[in-house]
């Protein structure tokens, strides 16, 4: 099985609309940075999507996604959700089962109110089969498990999603004590660190490296990366600050072989 990034920027995606910084004009593919997204997929093409932004449709090609098992949330934000009317082709035989915690799952049914009331035909729209979950529950898809984060953004409750030795963290600012248990003996970990400065909502670098230090994994990247440093820069920001350590800048289209226990 494998994770792949399907999107490693912030909400602005990079480029950033109108800038020119060096970042946003560069011609490294790594620097273009789509919003943030990942995908599961098993080698019998079980896919489940974590998180569908705006340029869901745009990563669902680029990856070949050619089936929907689940969809799985991290919350509500537009830059995580306003891609979901895109899932519909997926919906065509059955509902897609989609997992969030309860205040994101309202928010879709109040953004999305045409997918859940009697419409005309025509034109189409998703079926989808909200479920809600808490952190430290565990789902089955096919025969995978995915066990909930419970996670802090801000003051917002969020999920991160862990599959057998991996875990994806984005849009946190915090991991509490019991999402730590939830982690432990985690090897890959990809985690939120939007830039070097401070952020209200989100790990800065040193957050995160704080954060890669507590939860131990042998491997580690930054995800959700805004555009105030290149690829290149955070690789030498990486090196000079966390000398020896696994630890890289996601980049679109990034895989990461994930390990599962035997059930």
């Amino acid at each position: 099985m494998e994770l792949e990034i399907l999107g490693s920027g912030t909400s602005h995606g990079i480029p950033v609309v109108s800038c020119e910084c060096p970042v946003c004009a560069s011609n490294d593919p790594k620097d273009t940075r789509t919003r943030a997204s990942a995908l599961f997929r098993d080698d019998n093409g079980l896919t489940v999507i974590v998180d569908a932004g705006p340029e869901f449709r745009v990563q669902a090609l680029r990856a070949k996604v050619r089936r929907l098992d689940a969809l799985l949330l991290t919350h509500a934000h537009a830059d995580h959700i306003h891609g979901l009317d895109d899932v519909r082709i997926f919906t065509h035989f059955a509902p897609l089962s989609v997992y969030g915690n309860g205040e994101c799952l309202e928010d879709l049914r109040t953004r999305f109110d045409y997918i859940f009331k009697r419409t005309q035909e025509g034109g189409g729209k998703p079926h989808l089969n909200l479920v809600p979950v808490a952190s430290g529950d565990v789902i089955r898809v096919g025969n995978r498990a995915f066990t909930a984060i419970g996670l802090t953004h801000g003051e917002l409750p969020v999920l991160g999603w862990r599959c057998g030795d991996t875990a994806y963290l984005t849009d946190c600012d915090a991991i509490p004590p019991d999402a730590e248990k939830l982690l432990s003996g985690v090897k890959n970990l990809v985690i939120d660190a939007l830039r070097p400065r401070q952020h209200s909502t989100h790990f800065n670098f040193s957050g995160a490296l704080e954060a890669i230090d507590t939860l131990r994994p042998q491997r580690a990247w930054f995800t959700h990366i805004c555009h105030d440093m290149s690829n290149e820069g955070i690789i030498s920001w990486l090196q000079e600050n966390s000398p020896g350590k696994k630890i890289e800048p996601a980049w679109d289209g990034l895989r990461i072989e994930v390990g599962i226990e035997p059930s």
